[in-house]
C-alpha cells in the first residue's frame, strides 16, 4: 500500500522558501543601494572638504575692486556679483563624453563638445568652465546631477562699455590684479578696503571717446590701415578726454586678443611723424631768435645737397619761401635750412624740453622708448626738424602741440581727472612764440595742407605729417604713417586732437592718396564737429584768428586760390 505525501505541506514549504529568497534579495538590494548612497555622500564630503576648499581659495583671491568711471561718472569698469561654474575633473563620476556633450549644448558660446571634453579630462584638481554665468544657466548645469560640477558666487570685473577705452583701462589677471592700463596703475588703490565703494574718476569723456573711436575706426576700415590712434587732450591741464588705439580688444574677453590688439599705439608705438614736427622746429627758430621776422625768406629754389644726401620738397615751389609759406607748402628744404641755423645743440635741447628723448609722460606703465639719434650730425639736425631720423609716440606729439598753443607751458598728460584750478607746468617757450604759432597753424588749415581738417565755426589749426614707414635699414616706399595734429579753437585754444594712421592703402575712399591730408585730416574734422559743443566750445563762424599781418606774405600765382603741399 502506497501512502501519498500531503500536497498542501509541500506547497507551504515552497512558498516559505520563495519568501526567504525574496527577503534575501531585497536585503542585498538595499545594502547595495545604501553602499551607493554612502559612496556618493563620501565623494561629496571629499569635494566639500578638499575640492570645495580649493575652489573657495581660488575665488577668494578675486577681491572686490572699486569702480572706475569717466569724468562725468559714467561707469567704465565695475565689480559685480556673478556665478562661476567649475569642475573637479579627477572626481567626475559620470561618463565624461556624455557630460561634455550636455555641457556644450547648454554653453555653446563657451565651446563645442571637444573643448568641454578637454576640460573634463584635464589632469588637474580644479578648472573653470564659465565665469560670469547667469543664474538660469547655473540651474540648468546643476540639473545634470554631476557632483564634480561646483558653483560659487564671486565678484567679477565687468567692462560695461565693452571695447571702449580698452587700452586706457587695461584688464585683470586671473587672480584679480591689474595687468595693464589704469587697472594696473591703480591696482593697490582699487583693492584698498578703506576706499571700497568710492569710484576712481578718469579724465576720459565717454562721449568724446565714442566719437573718436567711431570716426577713427571707420576711416581705418575704409583705408585698410594696419593700425590707428587718436587723442583728445586738454591743453591747459594735460587731461586726456579720449585715447583710442586700433586694433582694439575686449577686456571682458582678453584671452581672445593677440599682441597687436593689446598694444597701445598712442604710448607704445614710435613713429617718424614727418612734417607734423615742422611747426615745432619753426617755434624753436622764433624762440631762439634765429627768425625774428615772418617775412624772412629761405632758399627752396632747388633741392638741398648736404654731403651725400639730397633734401627735396614733395611739391616744390622752386623759389625762396618766407615762414608762412614754408609751413603752408610744407617745405623740407626751407625747414632744413632753418634747423641748420638753429644748430645741433639748440635743436637737441629744444626736443629734450618737449620730452622727445624719453618715454611719454603719463601714468600708464605701457610706454615705448623713443628712437633718439645717438650722434647729431648736420644732416640729423636738418632731418629731425621735418620729422625724419627721430621716432616718438603720438602722445609725444599731442603734448608738444599743447605746449605750442597754450602759451608755451609743458604739462604731463594724465588719465586722471584733475580738480578745478590751475595745473602747474614747465615753461618751454615764450607766450609770444606760442601766439605766433597759433596764427601759423590756423593759416595751414585755411591755406595749406590742412584744409580738409577744417570744422566750420571751430577755428581749427594744425599740420599734416606724412612719412614713409621705417623698416630695417631703410624706408618702405609704398607705406606711409599719416598724421594730423590739430588744436581748436585757435583764437583761445582748449583742446589738441591727434589722428594717426599706419600704412593706409590707396583706395577710392581717400581718392587714392595716402597722405595725411586725405586720411587723417578728415578724421580730425569730423571728431571736432561731433565733440566741440560737448566740450563746451560752441561754433561761431563770426570769430576768427587775426591773420592780417601774415596773409599778405603768401604769394599766389595769377588765378591761384590757396596753396598746396604735404
Amino acid at each position: 500500500m502506497v501512502v501519498a505525501r500531503p500536497l498542501p505541506a509541500r506547497r507551504g514549504n515552497q512558498r516559505g522558501a520563495l519568501v526567504a529568497v525574496a527577503h534575501t534579495r531585497l536585503m542585498m538590494g538595499m545594502l547595495l543601494f545604501a553602499a551607493a548612497v554612502a559612496l556618493v555622500i563620501g565623494r561629496l564630503a571629499l569635494l566639500a572638504a578638499f575640492g570645495g576648499a580649493e575652489a573657495r581659495a581660488t575665488v577668494a583671491t578675486l577681491a572686490a575692486r572699486s569702480d572706475i568711471v569717466d569724468r562725468n561718472g559714467h561707469p567704465l569698469a565695475r565689480t559685480i556679483d556673478a556665478w562661476t561654474i567649475a569642475v573637479h575633473p579627477r572626481q567626475i563620476m559620470g561618463d565624461k563624453s556624455e557630460l561634455a556633450g550636455r555641457l556644450a549644448a547648454l554653453m555653446p558660446d563657451r565651446g563645442d563638445q571637444t573643448w568641454f571634453h578637454a576640460q573634463l579630462t584635464k589632469d588637474v584638481a580644479f578648472t573653470y568652465l564659465q565665469r560670469r554665468a547667469a543664474p538660469a544657466l547655473v540651474e540648468q548645469v546643476n540639473a545634470l546631477g554631476e557632483p564634480a560640477l561646483v558653483f560659487a558666487r564671486e565678484t567679477q570685473r565687468l567692462y560695461p562699455q565693452s571695447t571702449m577705452a580698452a587700452h586706457a583701462l587695461g584688464f585683470l589677471s586671473a587672480d584679480g590684479h591689474g595687468m595693464s592700463g589704469m587697472e594696473r596703475v591703480l591696482d593697490a588703490q582699487l583693492l584698498d578696503p578703506k576706499a571700497r565703494g568710492v569710484p576712481v574718476q578718469l579724465s576720459l569723456d565717454t562721449r568724446v571717446q565714442a566719437a573718436m573711436e567711431s570716426e577713427l575706426g571707420r576711416a581705418m576700415g575704409a583705408y585698410q590701415a594696419k593700425a590707428a590712434s587718436g587723442l583728445v587732450l586738454d591743453v591747459h591741464t594735460g587731461e586726456l578726454l579720449a585715447m583710442v588705439s586700433l586694433p582694439v580688444f575686449n577686456p571682458n574677453r582678453v584671452g581672445m586678443a593677440g599682441t597687436e590688439q593689446l598694444r597701445n599705439v598712442n604710448t607704445q608705438s614710435v613713429y617718424e611723424l614727418g612734417s607734423a614736427l615742422k611747426p615745432i622746429a619753426i617755434a624753436a627758430a622764433i624762440d631762439y631768435g634765429v627768425v625774428t621776422s615772418m617775412s624772412r625768406r629761405f632758399n627752396a629754389a632747388q633741392p638741398l645737397k648736404v654731403g651725400r644726401f639730397t633734401i627735396k620738397d614733395d611739391h616744390a615751389q622752386n623759389r625762396w619761401l618766407n615762414i608762412p609759406e614754408t609751413l603752408i607748402h610744407s617745405s623740407n628744404i626751407a625747414t632744413a635750412r632753418i634747423a641748420d641755423e638753429i644748430g645741433a645743440a639748440r635743436m637737441q635741447a629744444w626736443f629734450r624740453k618737449l620730452g622727445f628723448d624719453k618715454k611719454p609722460e603719463i601714468e600708464l606703465i605701457e610706454k615705448g622708448r623713443t628712437l633718439w639719434p645717438t650722434f647729431w650730425a648736420r644732416t640729423t639736425t636738418m632731418t629731425t626738424a621735418y620729422g625724419h631720423g627721430m621716432a616718438v609716440t603720438p602722445l609725444h606729439l599731442a603734448n608738444a602741440y599743447a605746449t605750442l598753443v597754450n602759451g608755451g607751458i609743458a604739462r604731463p598728460a594724465t588719465l586722471l581727472k584733475k580738480p578745478a584750478g590751475p595745473v602747474p607746468g614747465t615753461r618751454v617757450m615764450s607766450e609770444a612764440t606760442s601766439a605766433r604759432l597759433r596764427q601759423l597753424l590756423r593759416l595751414i588749415v585755411l591755406e595749406g595742407t590742412g584744409r580738409k581738417a577744417e570744422a566750420p565755426g571751430y577755428r581749427v589749426g594744425g599740420k599734416t605729417g606724412t612719412a614713409e614707414v621705417a623698416t630695417g635699414g631703410g624706408y618702405a616706399k609704398n607705406a606711409n604713417v599719416s598724421t594730423f595734429a590739430a588744436a581748436f579753437p585757435m583764437d583761445a585754444p582748449r583742446f589738441v586732437v591727434i589722428a594717426m594712421m599706419d600704412s593706409p592703402k590707396r583706395v577710392e575712399a581717400n581718392q587714392f592718396q595716402t597722405t595725411a591730408a586725405y586720411t587723417a585730416a578728415p578724421v580730425v574734422s569730423r571728431v571736432i564737429s561731433r565733440t566741440g559743443a560737448i566740450l563746451g566750445v560752441l561754433p561761431d563762424e563770426r570769430r576768427e584768428v587775426d591773420l592780417a599781418d601774415l596773409r599778405p606774405m603768401i604769394w599766389r600765382a595769377p588765378g591761384e586760390v590757396g596753396a598746396h603741399g604735404e
